[in-house]
């Protein structure tokens, strides 16, 4: 057998033991840097679960949660240390292993507490209260619509009512700011307040002009009963105290207009038509009353007679020959109160005198002459006469009621054959049996309210 040669090595038992401290030096390589590797994943966890344990509690537990990967993969450590060592001894002739590839292996765990780190910071993130966005305006008009009727306006300024009335108006009214936004509060038809929004360009400008007194124009809408919505396009604003005082009307001749025929039937009405005003033409019985003409247009000798004194070019003297007949007067027809006026007459014509209703022929009659308080019968059906003086300014009459119950048929004025006050007769004819009692009034001509004195008849109606 062949002796080896000198200087060679000898494959012997030894040498195999000799390979051992190779492979440990490989392995204590890999243990410096794994351990290395954990030390930087430690550190960077601390400072992760720092950051995170400064931001909220949440991050706490990822902290721990890598804590413990950390301890586990120091645990891991030795039983990767015999594998590495076996897997490290077929190959003793490599004088170095990649340290590369350790790390990466390792790696993992750390990526993952970092990223659990990184979650639990996002999480943890106290939710911030949300911020309040700015409302939004209307800053964009809409196309013109139809204009507002009459009708619908009233609608539209009525409390209550005239919900989805739209169309192109004006409102006028005080300017108020809720939430941000410009109001308009206007006054309705019933003294209610109606608040409209005001939308448009001129949203920003207009809350400069709160309590000024303003007046906008635009697509007006009403979105319920007690208020809606303005697109303006116009606007003016007026403050309060700058009000302009309004100069008093120069005082102007009224315009006198013909009355209709329903404003004469008032005029002629008792109680109705005061302050009736322009030109007409009525009928009535002339009389007098002191020096002044009057006509007497309806319900002659009661407390509810009408009548109206004669002025102007045509009450004259010629007039006296038509007193106690009828006349059409046209004039300028002023009634002051609900039982009469004035006429500024500018045409007199008179009538032919109506037709008495009953005639006194063959009619038995019963006559009372002065203001003499007594008692007298009367037939059913047969005539009964009261002549009474006047005095200037007043005149007789009685209770329309009682006009009706005794037959009061005429009451005609008759002036004084020279200078002075005429006198009154009532004439009566009983339709009904019975004791009545009848009351004289002479109250001032134009105002049966104002009584001077009064007497009283009794009349027993026998059939």
């Amino acid at each position: 057998m062949a002796k080896p040669k000198s200087g060679a090595k000898k494959t012997t038992p030894a040498g195999k033991a000799g390979a051992k401290p190779a492979a440990k030096k490989d392995s204590a390589a890999r243990l410096d840097l794994i351990k290395n590797a954990s030390k930087r994943v430690a550190k960077a966890a601390t400072k992760l679960a720092k950051a995170a344990s400064d931001v909220t509690k949440g991050a706490k537990g990822a902290v721990k949660k890598a804590v413990q990967e950390k301890a586990t993969a120091k645990k891991a450590a030795p039983a990767g240390k015999t594998a590495s060592a076996a897997k490290a001894a077929p190959a003793s002739k490599a004088p170095k292993a990649p340290p590369a590839k350790a790390p990466p292996a390792k790696a993992p765990p750390a990526a993952k507490a970092a990223a659990g780190a990184k979650t639990a910071k996002a999480s943890a993130v106290p939710v911030a209260p949300p911020v309040e966005r700015p409302r939004p305006r209307a800053t964009k008009l809409p196309p013109p619509g139809d204009p507002l009727t009459k009708r619908e306006m009233e609608q539209l300024l009525t409390a209550g009512e005239g919900r989805g009335v739209t169309g192109e108006g004006s409102l006028k009214g005080r300017l108020v700011v809720t939430n941000d936004l410009p109001h308009l509060v206007v006054v309705g038809r019933d003294k209610r307040e109606l608040t409209f929004l005001l939308q448009g360009p001129d949203q920003e400008v207009l809350p400069a002009y709160v309590d000024h007194k303003v007046s906008v124009s635009g697509l007006i809408r009403k979105t319920t009963n007690h208020g809606g919505v303005v697109d303006v396009r116009k606007y003016s604003a007026k403050k309060p105290d700058a009000e302009a005082v309004e100069a008093a009307p120069a005082e102007t001749e009224e315009r006198l207009r013909y009355l209709s025929p329903g404003e004469v039937s008032m005029v002629t009405a008792a109680g109705m038509g005061a302050g009736i005003k322009g030109f007409a033409g009525v009928r009535g019985n002339l009389e007098m009353t002191g020096e002044e003409f009057v006509l007497v247009v309806s319900n002659g000798g009661t407390r509810q007679q009408v009548s109206f004194i004669i002025e102007g070019k045509a009450a004259g003297k010629p007039l006296r020959k038509h007193v106690g007949h009828t006349l059409q007067v046209q004039g300028v027809v002023d009634k002051t109160s609900g039982w009469g006026g004035r006429i500024a007459a500018e045409n007199v014509e008179p009538r032919p005198s109506e037709a008495r209703a009953v005639s006194r022929d063959e009619m038995e009659l019963v006559h009372i002459e002065g203001e003499v308080p007594t008692s007298v019968d009367v037939r059913l059906n047969h005539g009964l006469t009261v002549r009474l003086p006047e005095q200037p300014g007043f005149t007789w009459a009685i209770e329309p009621t009682v006009a009706k119950r005794v037959g009061l048929r005429e009451a005609n004025f008759e002036p004084a054959p020279e200078d002075g006050p005429g006198t009154r007769e009532f004439f009566f004819t009983p339709r009904n049996p019975g004791t009545f009692e009848v009351e004289f009034f002479l109250a001032k001509a134009l105002s049966p309210g104002l009584v001077d004195r009064t007497f009283k008849i009794n009349v027993t109606v026998k059939p």
